[in-house]
């Protein structure tokens, strides 16, 4: 299988160091767990990097963009044209990502893994898996070899951002059609049914909607994609951008390096990770709760609960980004906030009925 050659490059996380930072923020001169969720990323992560003394100041954005052959279905409201126009625009500072990533300080890379058509500025040929999926309303959307090499596109950029210095990751993507793609996956791979896991994407009617469900419960039943197999349910109804970021999420744990999951389409391929390898899910971690339908239970299956709950339904890895600065505030805390020594008041303890987190 596919699966052991990258499972055997993970290593569990580091105990020790997430022990010495769970450790530190008990003496941090401030009402102990009261950062929540944000000390527990700061513990994660000190997991991830096998030290409890880290940075995150170089962080990267990997956006995986590819095109979904079931688009000819009608289940979109635009056409694929517009994946090869925002993914120019990726390059240039002109998408929502890239203002908020401006801000927050993290770096863009774009990656064509499966658009419809070449885009000078982001098409690179050793990453092009092929130029969009099947309409896999009539048949399967790629084929298993396909699938893995998107996958390991997906490494391959995390390699790359390692040997660049990069201290965290997130993930985004870009792809006409793809909220169609995420939803046929996740319903498999959770045994829900199609209209559970879909919403409107990109602003369908109710009429629109209804049609998206239906094309995806009927290639469901006519594809039979093995739900204990993510590879399989992935060539069958997924899409490259998907594959891509699943590779994202395996490449975190092979180069120890944290992923931040975006929203609905990046937890699906977070999903789909952790099903072929479920020792890469304490190298992710969550954002935002996108407002998808479906959003709220791939997380709960994956055990993340988000940091924001902004009602985002953008894609891009705006909710990724958007998350990169609290995560920043929760270092910042830990690394320069006196102890309780330091600012002369008495250690708080744990009483009865409070637990460590």
């Amino acid at each position: 299988m596919e699966e052991t050659r990258w499972k055997e490059k993970i290593k569990p996380l580091d105990e020790n160091a997430m022990e010495e930072a769970r450790a530190h923020w008990m003496t941090v001169g401030k009402p102990l767990f009261s950062l929540g969720s944000l000390e527990d990323a700061v513990i994660q992560i000190a997991g991830i990097k096998g030290t409890s003394d880290f940075e995150l100041r170089k962080r990267g954005l990997i956006i995986m963009c590819a095109d979904n052959g079931v688009v000819e279905e009608g289940v979109t409201q635009t056409g694929q044209e517009v994946t090869a126009i925002v993914a120019d625009n990726f390059t240039r500072g002109e998408t929502s990502v890239c203002i908020m990533a401006e801000e927050a300080k993290v770096d863009l890379f774009p990656v064509d893994v499966g658009m419809a058509t070449d885009v000078p500025s982001v098409t690179k040929k050793e990453y092009k898996v092929m130029y969009g999926t099947h309409n896999f309303a009539k048949e399967a959307a790629m084929t298993r070899e396909e699938a893995v090499e998107a996958i390991e596109v997906g490494i391959q950029m995390v390699k790359k951002c390692a040997e660049a210095g990069y201290e965290i990751l997130a993930t985004g993507e870009m792809g006409i059609g793809n909220t169609t793609t995420s939803s046929a996956v996740a319903s498999v791979l959770l045994g829900e049914d199609p209209k559970v896991m879909t919403g409107k994407g990109a602003g369908l009617t109710k009429k629109g909607l209804r049609k998206k469900v239906q094309v995806i419960r009927e290639a469901v039943e006519r594809m039979q994609p093995d739900k204990t197999d993510a590879i399989d349910v992935l060539s069958k109804v997924g899409g490259l951008d998907i594959a891509g970021l699943a590779g994202v999420y395996l490449g975190g744990a092979i180069y120890r390096i944290p992923v931040l999951i975006d929203g609905f389409i990046s937890a699906v391929a977070a999903l789909v990770a952790v099903r072929m390898v479920p020792e890469c899910a304490g190298y992710i971690l969550p954002s935002h709760l996108s407002d998808e339908p479906a959003s709220r239970k791939i997380l709960d299956a994956l055990e993340k609960k988000p940091f924001l709950t902004c009602g985002m339904c953008l894609g891009e890895g705006t909710g990724a980004v958007a998350a990169m600065p609290l995560l920043e505030m929760g270092l910042q805390v830990y690394r320069k906030m006196g102890t309780f020594d330091d600012i002369h008041v008495e250690q708080y303890e744990v009483l009865d009925g409070k637990e460590e987190r």
